[in-house]
């Protein structure tokens, strides 16, 4: 289940009324329809990297709710390569723009075209779903890791435009590994959410906590809160190395290593 189904559902829970989007092909062979059902809301297709379905989505949601919008989530992440095994220091490009295109640029479109139909209210709340890989190194992240960094980037730049505009409020989410369907995807998923486990002092932010803290800055009580990259991590931003993570340090790297005995590093 990801995230973002989380945060639909806690919204509703707190009296928001809202709409789902999601691929076409998701929408037919997906689960979004039967959490449409369970919320009571409406499923508008679109593809995230279109801009005609994009504003699609904001004018048909204007319709549906009866004005401007409130709040928007942007939970959106793939990566080909990530999907093909491809290394970082052997990519397929057009499957980079791909991924770029998906994971980061889409973020762009989404708030462009909001911005263009004004169909955010004044002191609205943007948010976007990011990963500490954005900043640090992390084995396996591959291509994603420059798309969370852009993704954040893009938070920033349009975050500045928009506040002095409009007083929209655009903010990114750093949150920590997730046992979601997308991360499941990302090359020693298991290895990387116990190690961030073991480093954080808190322990790792769940999907219902990570949607906890959506609905707290949909709220007006964030309503200064814009262009920043928020770190809900459980503290694992901030530890070097911590004392349950140093106790199960494993030196072993075979299960790395082709059958050259080569260590693979991407």
């Amino acid at each position: 289940m990801s995230i973002a189904w989380k945060v639909a559902e806690r919204a509703v829970e707190e009296g928001a009324m809202i709409t789902l989007s999601n691929t076409p092909i998701a929408v037919r062979m997906g689960t979004v329809n039967a959490l449409s059902e369970k919320l009571n809301c409406e499923v508008i297709p679109a593809d995230a990297t279109n801009v005609e379905d994009l504003e699609n989505v904001f004018k048909r949601s204007m319709e549906v709710l009866g004005g401007k919008i409130d709040f928007v989530l942007h939970s959106i992440g793939m990566s080909p390569n990530v999907r093909k095994h491809r290394t970082y220091d052997d990519l397929d490009y057009k499957m980079l723009d791909t991924t770029l295109d998906i994971s980061a640029v889409s973020f762009h479109k989404m708030i462009q075209s909001a911005k263009k139909l004004d169909a955010i209210n004044e002191y609205g709340s943007i948010l976007a779903l990011s990963y500490v890989a954005a900043q640090r190194t992390f084995y396996g992240y591959n291509d994603m890791a420059d798309a969370k960094a852009l993704l954040e980037s893009i938070g920033r730049s349009f975050g500045y435009i928009y506040g002095r505009e409009k007083h929209v409020r655009i903010n990114t989410i750093s949150q920590s590994p997730t046992m979601t369907t997308a991360g499941s995807g990302v090359k020693g998923m298991d290895k990387l959410f116990d190690f961030a486990d073991r480093m954080s002092p808190l322990g790792n932010a769940s999907a219902d906590e990570c949607a906890d803290y959506c609905i707290v800055m949909f709220s007006d009580l964030t309503r200064k809160v814009t262009m920043q990259n928020l770190y809900h991590d459980g503290g694992f931003s901030n530890v070097g190395m911590s004392l349950r993570a140093m106790a199960t340090y494993e030196k072993g790297l075979d299960e790395y290593k082709d059958e050259n005995g080569n260590i693979i590093y991407g």
